[in-house]
């Protein structure tokens, strides 16, 4: 009798676990459950990313918020190389209120508004960031800093030249070699653009590639290229007067250096890939999109 009640007493407890699994893994609860998870802010998020940085920015650090509050609560997140009208409109077609932009959102580094308050395009931008009550914040010293530089970093994932990169991670070093043009059709392939501008001559073979994304300077760009002697310098943006110059007197005196100009942001825009999918595997339950800007200009 007593074997029969125990019996009856295990069944009856394995019943309820069944059901309990049941329940708890039904598509009902599983939904619920996301409303049980805290609510992640954009200080929250903001200070997490700073902790992948060895050392504290300065007062000067252009990366701080350029609209909204640290205090808002994150729906959803967009990273993009800047924050034009026309992301923000994906921003909020995604339902998302966190824009994570490389680059100035107001024209100009520091993100100064003072001169522009009475401009219109100011105006139309700010207030709509503040209507659909959208952060943005400007990730740049900060993910330049990451080691490896979360930027450069980015470029060799999206080049797929992981491989060939070297410490400094701004040397590839192309064991077979492409001519100049074959790096040239890579480089618009793999960044999505349409055409660079170039100096050199098309056949010449290339093997060690300098690339120097963004804009760091003429002074950077030709220090770094004399320094590390170059089949190629590849670099986002130039100014004519400075290294295209530099370039051409290299070739008029013999050397075998070409440089190619991809634009400022076709070189950094994986920098945001690269942002978004960290945002990706440390908050899963956010929405997190990366929305490329494009290129400002058009070529003929």
């Amino acid at each position: 009798m007593q074997n029969e009640v125990n019996r009856r007493k295990f069944i009856t407890n394995i019943t309820k676990g069944v059901g309990s699994a049941v329940i708890l893994s039904s598509p009902l609860v599983s939904f619920a459950s996301g409303f049980l998870r805290k609510p992640v802010t954009v200080g929250e998020i903001i200070d997490l990313f700073k902790k992948e940085v060895p050392h504290v920015m300065g007062a000067d650090t252009v990366d701080t918020l350029k609209a909204g509050d640290r205090d808002i609560v994150v729906t959803g997140i967009v990273t993009t190389m800047f924050a034009t009208i026309e992301v923000i409109r994906k921003a909020i077609a995604l339902e998302a209120n966190f824009i994570i932009a490389h680059e100035p959102t107001f024209y100009n580094h520091h993100d100064e508004t003072k001169w522009l308050e009475n401009d219109e395009v100011y105006r139309y931008k700010a207030d709509l960031l503040k209507q659909y009550n959208i952060a943005v914040w400007r990730n740049h010293d900060y993910i330049h800093s990451t080691k490896p530089d979360g930027v450069t970093d980015g470029l060799a994932e999206q080049l797929e030249w992981k491989k060939y990169q070297e410490a400094n991670q701004v040397i590839y070093n192309l064991p077979a070699g492409l001519t100049l043009k074959a790096l040239i059709n890579h480089l618009k392939t793999k960044l999505h653009v349409q055409t660079v501008r170039y100096i050199g001559n098309l056949d010449q073979l290339c093997k060690k590639i300098l690339f120097l994304p963004g804009a760091p300077g003429g002074t950077t760009q030709i220090k770094t290229t004399s320094k590390m002697k170059p089949d190629v310098l590849v670099c986002g943006e130039i100014s004519e007067w400075e290294t295209a110059e530099y370039v051409r007197d290299a070739r008029a005196k013999g050397q075998q250096l070409s440089l190619v100009v991809v634009g400022h942001i076709a070189s950094e825009e994986p920098g945001s890939a690269f942002m978004a999918q960290w945002l990706k595997n440390k908050f899963p339950e956010i929405k997190t999109s990366h929305v490329p800007a494009g290129n400002s200009l058009s070529f003929l």
